[in-house]
């Protein structure tokens, strides 16, 4: 089965062609680096490396681009409030996010770039669509005229007059007609900003992604990512610009965006009160946890996420690695292939890790009755579909014994206890091992007792 991919502008399921053989560009936009990013940054990050997974056994060669916004009014308020300069605020926030994705299991992109690294394009970009006759300057501005694309609205599905009674559209005296978006905006003296033949100035958000897509990927990529939330107006202006600027050359070839994510069943916002950042929620579970939960669902699809779902994830995890655990002494047939396994299928109908991850516990249900002989195959195989969507690479005895929270017995502690215990039964003493037991229950720490001895996991 070749990969089937939903392309948002098409709005349907389409066999994935890329434009050369055998090598993909991808392009996913980045986070705004003014803060921590929040869980919902987390799940197109999570989302398109395991596209990215997918892609490179797929193709020889796959060029993998995800952003950084490090030019930004947010940036700007963030920095003025902190009394810091701009540069320090957004480098700061932007090693945070690296190390963020690390800890969810995301492999390095092939390229990050930065906007603030690509202001001279930015503005030659502005000056072909000028001289095309696609903006205009006003008032120390540039501007983009969306009446002069025949076809604006036709990713997002929305008429002109439709955008503008859905959108928050700024009014303002420098625009020809109120559905204009700001290309370049003119910067105080007191703000961030660079010489441009209309004064000295920033460039807007969405003109930023065009041109660094441009530069690094070419005029026509293959697959454009983010979240649903992206499509109006960001994305729908930067295929504005790019088209209009390359004489309507194609833009994108493949728009693929995943759905909201809600918490506890409300949509997240500062105003509620339920705006997670991905750093608070390492300080509670693992990252492989959380890159289970953003997973466990189709990437379409809207996704509740809440502590039911955190510890839902790590209870199935504790299965999977629970089956590798038990066959420690099998040695894994890592020579096995997986690309006819239902498990990959699955990713390749659209990247239904829904269904990949229902395949997962089957393999692992198969690994604990198999006969001995058939351990090895199938222990290979739970590791490398694990692998596959970036899970499974911990040690099971490490993944048990480990925690993200330091103030619980350590594992030497644990084990001493343990002992102790076994030798309190030896000498029936049952009042003391019964006492031990408690004890680690307080602790969270679950006994399994068996033939073979004692082993332990934290809950």
């Amino acid at each position: 089965m070749a990969l089937h991919i939903y392309n948002t502008k098409k709005r349907q399921k389409e066999v994935f062609v890329p434009l050369q053989d055998n090598r993909v560009t991808m392009y996913v936009c980045g986070p705004t680096v003014y803060n921590f990013v929040h869980i919902g940054n987390a799940r197109p990050a999570v989302v398109f490396d395991t596209l990215f997974r997918v892609l490179q056994t797929q193709f020889d060669e796959v060029v993998y681009a995800r952003n950084i916004t490090d030019i930004d009014d947010k940036i700007m308020n963030t920095a003025k409030a902190n009394g810091e300069d701009i540069s320090a605020l957004s480098a700061r926030y932007t090693k945070a996010y690296a190390e963020d994705m690390k800890n969810l299991g995301c492999l390095p992109p092939s390229i990050v770039p930065h906007a603030t690294d690509h202001i001279p394009e930015m503005i030659r970009m502005i000056a072909a669509l000028i001289a095309k006759g696609h903006a205009y300057e006003s008032q120390g501005h540039a501007l983009f005229a969306v009446q002069s694309m025949e076809d604006y609205g036709a990713l997002s599905n929305r008429s002109l007059e439709d955008m503008l009674d859905g959108a928050r559209v700024e009014v303002a005296d420098y625009k020809r007609y109120p559905g204009d978006f700001v290309l370049w905006k003119p910067s105080s003296d007191d703000e961030p900003g660079w010489d441009s033949p209309w004064g000295r100035g920033r460039p807007g958000w969405h003109l930023e992604c065009s041109v660094m897509i441009e530069k690094h990927l070419g005029e026509t990529i293959d697959i454009h990512g983010g979240g649903r939330d992206l499509i109006f107006p960001h994305h729908e202006n930067e295929l504005a610009q790019s088209c209009c600027a390359h004489d309507g050359k194609e833009y994108v070839r493949n728009w693929m965006h995943n759905g909201f994510l809600n918490i506890d069943g409300e949509k997240m916002s500062k105003s509620l009160g339920n705006f997670r950042t991905v750093r608070e929620l390492l300080a509670l579970y693992k990252g492989e946890v959380i890159r289970f939960a953003l997973l466990s669902a189709h990437y379409r699809s809207e996704q509740d996420f809440s502590k039911g779902l955190l510890d839902q994830s790590k209870a199935g995890l504790d299965t999977l690695y629970g089956a590798l655990r038990e066959a420690s002494a099998v040695e894994a047939d890592l020579s096995v292939d997986i690309k006819e396994q239902p498990f990959f299928q699955a990713l390749l109908d659209d990247l239904n890790t829904a269904i990949a991850v229902s395949e997962l516990h089957q393999l692992a249900k198969s690994l604990n009755k198999a006969e001995d002989k058939d351990k090895p195959r199938l222990k290979g195989l739970l590791l490398k579909c694990g692998v596959q969507i970036g899970i499974l690479e911990a040690d099971p005895e490490a993944w048990f014994t480990t925690t993200v929270n330091t103030d619980g017995l350590a594992a030497e502690e644990i084990d001493a206890l343990i002992v102790e215990r076994a030798d309190s039964k030896k000498n029936k003493n049952f009042a003391r091992a019964d006492e031990i037991r408690d004890l680690l229950i307080a602790e969270g720490v679950v006994l399994e007792d068996s033939k073979d001895g004692t082993k332990w996991r934290r809950e």
